[in-house]
């Protein structure tokens, strides 16, 4: 769905390079970047039945099969990004992508990439919980993600990503919440919603998967090559990531846009409902996660 240039597309184009060299030529990746192949959910059923290859997908489509990834949905289940690494990192992380590769979605899960943290922009500034109240925020059409603004205290709209610039700019809305380089790129900041203030209350990795019909006719050793690709683009791709977050954190505030350090923890504390509706079933998980130091 990214185009091309963006951190996620070029560590699998790296990787690309890298499987053609060890392979003589023999594999290799041919990109196509900027949602050319459909939308998200087309996308994962093109790479079940082999159309597609490998994928870089959001976990929205694969929870649906994978009830397990949904965890990394939840509000503040990370308390901040390098929390999220390391346990995407570890054994928790091995042992998702291990499910969502024994489960019946045909996907062999490699590695994992930053999707970034998700942060309010608002054109009133946001310094406390107080501050939310009543706000209109767009969020992804989740019912997660709607019921996490919602007890957070401000009104969650569900909204096509396309709508929200003049929703902002008319009043509609009175902001959003992404990661810093999509505020820069989609122009946002130019609405009139010049406040970033750092919530991280959505910290949501994305998954790395070669369709199943594919891997099923690989060599062993090219299984074995694609695995260790994957894992050394989950490590590259955040390098690239970080580059891209200064980069756009730098162009913000040369614009004008203010950066809100905010306490987490009022907002931590409401969002513990969502986290138990939604948790449920994966209660044990969301302990082992927060174990991680």
């Amino acid at each position: 769905m990214h185009p091309a240039g963006y951190p996620n597309v070029v560590t699998v184009e790296n990787m690309g390079k890298k499987l053609e060299k060890a392979t003589d030529g023999r594999l290799r990746i041919q990109m196509f970047p900027g949602g050319v192949l459909g939308g998200e959910k087309e996308m994962i059923e093109q790479t079940q039945v082999g159309a597609i290859n490998i994928l870089r997908t959001s976990l929205g489509s694969v929870g649906t099969v994978v009830p397990e990834v949904n965890v990394f949905n939840l509000p503040f289940v990370f308390r901040n990004p390098d929390h999220m690494r390391k346990v995407i990192d570890g054994p928790i992380g091995d042992e998702l992508l291990g499910k969502v590769t024994a489960s019946s979605a045909r996907l062999v899960a490699i590695g994992w990439m930053d999707g970034g943290a998700r942060s309010l922009y608002t054109k009133k500034p946001v310094r406390n919980a107080a501050d939310l109240k009543g706000q209109k925020i767009r969020m992804i059409g989740n019912p997660v993600f709607i019921d996490t603004m919602n007890a957070m205290g401000g009104n969650g709209i569900a909204m096509g990503y396309g709508e929200v610039f003049t929703a902002i700019q008319t009043g509609v809305l009175d902001g959003a919440e992404n990661n810093s380089p999509s505020y820069l790129t989609s122009n946002h900041y130019t609405t009139g919603a010049k406040y970033y203030s750092q919530t991280n209350h959505l910290i949501i990795p994305e998954l790395l998967v070669v369709s199943k019909a594919t891997w099923d006719k690989l060599k062993p050793e090219d299984q074995a090559l694609l695995r260790t690709y994957g894992k050394e683009a989950q490590a590259e791709q955040r390098v690239l990531w970080d580059q891209s977050v200064a980069d756009a954190n730098a162009k913000l505030k040369a614009a004008g846009v203010e950066f809100i350090d905010i306490d987490n923890k009022p907002f931590y504390d409401a969002t513990a409902p969502v986290r138990a509706k939604y948790g449920a079933n994966v209660a044990d998980l969301i302990q082992r996660i927060a174990a991680v130091r």
